[in-house]
């Protein structure tokens, strides 16, 4: 049976687990493996999210820093100094939060970033959610800060950083590796006084894993739930669904090409017991969530 939760966000609580939640993604920058520079412009990226809302995203998830593979994320040997510093990042990506805001005034919008900085400024923009791509690992800041907004928060595993990751062994069991290794990212999140009511794992596919590894986390997306907190699966447009469809098709597969493989693994993840899913093309991916629920309440798992 899929675990129901309230999550708690900063003016919200969203109950999780009678139906599946869709997070809408909004790029707001040049180089995001999915869409780059589509929606860098602030009125076109809040067209977007308005529209993302119209087809029925419950959450939209806006970003103004791609972290995708093979990215410089930092642009120092020390690994301190941002490659995309806060205000940049700011600059991108509050036009947009405050124009959705004020648009649509009880949209809950979430914020990825792994800069603490960021994060307070999108809070006092109305971000009720801090979508952390390293977990707190990435700045150090960041578990403490989002102790103190008292947001929502999205937890996801990854290994590294962008310019590790095609380098990156394969590791016998990848299932057990991103649960131990989430596990101890919550004991960081404790210690930071992050109440366990505003957390939300995600097991990071793509994010530091070989292409072989995402396919055991799908298929054993289920053994999370021992960690006992909601889980978010983001697989949409993923460079290992393009490469299987590739596979199959021999033509190469670019993230807009991926809707079909995307919504199969979506609602793989949906039967597995995910509560949140993390999208690129809400409409069809709210249908078929719709869908997966229903197969779930007929198993009795809803």
């Amino acid at each position: 049976m899929r675990p129901r939760y309230s999550w708690r966000l900063r003016n919200k609580t969203l109950e999780l687990g009678s139906r599946t939640l869709v997070m809408g993604v909004v790029n707001v920058s040049p180089d995001s493996f999915s869409d780059g520079g589509l929606y860098l412009d602030a009125e076109d990226a809040t067209r977007h999210a308005l529209r993302l809302l119209d087809e029925g995203a419950d959450i939209i998830d806006i970003g103004g820093e791609s972290t995708r593979p093979g990215t410089t994320i930092f642009g120092d040997a020390e690994g301190k100094r941002p490659a995309v510093s806060p205000a940049e990042e700011l600059d991108r990506i509050l036009p947009v939060l405050e124009a959705v805001k004020k648009e649509r005034p009880q949209a809950i919008l979430s914020v990825d970033t792994y800069k603490s900085e960021v994060a307070r400024y999108a809070d006092r923009a109305g971000v009720e959610i801090i979508n952390d791509v390293s977990a707190f690992q990435w700045d150090p800041e960041m578990a403490v800060t989002c102790a103190s907004l008292q947001s929502g928060v999205v937890m996801m595993h990854t290994r590294g950083r962008p310019t590790d990751w095609r380098n990156l062994e394969r590791t016998p069991n990848i299932v057990a590796l991103v649960e131990h290794d989430l596990a101890n990212r919550l004991q960081v999140a404790f210690e930071a006084g992050v109440e366990r009511d505003r957390i939300v794992l995600d097991p990071g596919f793509g994010f530091g894993k070989n292409f072989e590894e995402n396919y055991p986390l799908l298929a054993n997306f289920r053994q999370f739930h021992r960690l006992g907190f909601p889980m978010l699966a983001g697989a949409s447009r993923k460079s290992f669904i393009g490469r299987t469809i590739t596979r199959r098709s021999g033509r190469e597969t670019p993230p807009s090409a991926r809707l079909n493989g995307s919504i199969a693994a979506m609602v793989a993840s949906i039967l597995e017991g995910a509560h949140i899913v993390r999208v690129h093309d809400v409409k069809a991916s709210v249908e078929a969530a719709a869908v997966a629920d229903e197969i779930l309440a007929a198993m009795g798992e809803n």
